[in-house]
């Protein structure tokens, strides 16, 4: 049991050594779930896991991770902090997922790469890089973003708006979550600058795929202007406050979200992905992609799936392990307008750009793909058009 004596002061560095031994080996850790909502159903989407330190008589995260930084024990207790949130992994409630704070610079370190190792499946997990340290190399922490996400992982950066998390960083790294800075989430009801700058991020997003989280939500007249703003996403002591695992939203806030979204919703949709999805040749080994082009050499890919029947990459002829031609695919959901999902598509590298779109549910799994041919022609109205309902659900 750790003794929750005074910590060091001053440049007593000893001290502190003591404390983050046993700190490292996940001694007087705990983890808070704070929930993050789904603005259109009301629901909670996923939780960011927070670490604390209730075994010590310092208590601040901010403390301890910077005194680790300063004494070179970064990956260790970032690693010990990664396990203890993992810890209550397995009762995640479905169709939620489980965000991480992770400081880039050590992804590549071996504690943290022996977290994601014991996981094996990264599926629902948000990986959300931090600002402990600043990003020097954006070549050399693309590898590692690229393996976390073939691991089933999505990609998040921390604080857009603020720090070093600028456009030229969302712009390099693509992430799968942009984290809307909780400075410029405050007033945004009462402050015009704050909702233009707010909407472009969410177009920006729009067109790489990406979803928008706001951070740092403290009053409901926020939460409903992100809301008229089309923000997905949503987190804040309004909505709920970090807590043991898994809490709900605050009390009334489903039902708000839920009579915001009514109020908004549109009595007809435009045509969505659902609208043109087409199954596909799917496989779980990449060595099966091999049988099945030899079988069918008219087969242009087919899709390796990881665990849950989630999407991991479409593969070409010629692949037979990840190493081959393989391209990420990009993603997008049953619900996501036709118009939104072209947009999207030519922000792909040019090689990609025309290739199929990968489909998949609320859950994330797979539910089939979309061939530009056939988006380009059910918008021009040289494909039947769908009978028209309500729109069903989230993008």
């Amino acid at each position: 049991m750790v003794q929750a004596g005074e910590p060091p002061s001053g440049d007593d560095t000893s001290g502190w050594e003591e404390l983050l031994d046993a700190a490292c080996r996940g001694e007087g850790l705990s983890t808070v779930y704070q929930p993050i909502a789904d603005t259109r159903h009301g629901t909670v989407a996923g939780y960011e896991a927070l670490t604390r330190f209730p075994g010590f008589s310092e208590g601040s995260p901010e403390v301890w991770f910077k005194k680790a930084r300063a004494l070179g024990r970064s990956a260790d207790l970032e690693s010990a902090a990664l396990r203890t949130a993992l810890d209550a992994r397995p009762g995640l409630p479905r169709n939620c997922f489980l965000s991480l704070n992770v400081s880039p610079d050590l992804l590549s370190s071996e504690p943290i790469q022996e977290v994601w190792d014991g996981e094996k499946d990264l599926g629902g997990l948000v990986i959300e890089l931090t600002e402990q340290a600043p990003i020097d190399s954006y070549e050399e922490l693309g590898p590692e973003l690229d393996l976390l996400r073939a691991a089933g992982a999505f990609i998040a950066v921390d604080d857009a708006g603020a720090g070093y998390a600028g456009l030229r960083h969302l712009l390099l790294l693509r992430p799968s979550m942009i984290k809307i800075d909780q400075a410029l989430v405050r007033d945004v009801d009462r402050d015009e600058a704050r909702r233009a700058l707010i909407g472009m991020l969410g177009s920006f997003a729009d067109r790489i795929d990406a979803w928008v989280l706001a951070e740092g939500v403290e009053r409901g007249e926020e939460l409903e202007a992100l809301v008229s703003l089309g923000v997905p996403l949503a987190q804040g002591y309004h909505l709920g406050r970090p807590a043991p695992a898994w809490a709900p939203l605050a009390p009334g806030i489903a039902d708000r979200l839920s009579e915001k979204s009514r109020a908004q919703m549109p009595p007809t949709r435009a045509l969505t992905v659902r609208d043109v999805a087409e199954p596909a040749l799917t496989v779980t080994d990449p060595a099966e992609a091999t049988d099945g082009f030899a079988a069918d050499p008219s087969l242009g890919f087919v899709v390796l799936l990881g665990s849950n029947q989630r999407p991991v990459v479409i593969l070409q002829p010629g692949s037979s392990t990840l190493d081959g031609p393989a391209i990420p695919g990009l993603r997008v959901n049953l619900n996501t307008p036709l118009e939104e999902a072209l947009a999207r598509s030519m922000t792909r590298a040019p090689a990609a750009r025309f290739g199929p779109l990968i489909i998949t549910d609320s859950a994330g799994r797979f539910a089939g793909v979309a061939r530009m041919e056939r988006m380009i022609t059910a918008l021009t109205g040289t494909e039947p058009s769908p009978h028209r309902h309500p729109h069903p659900g989230p993008p």
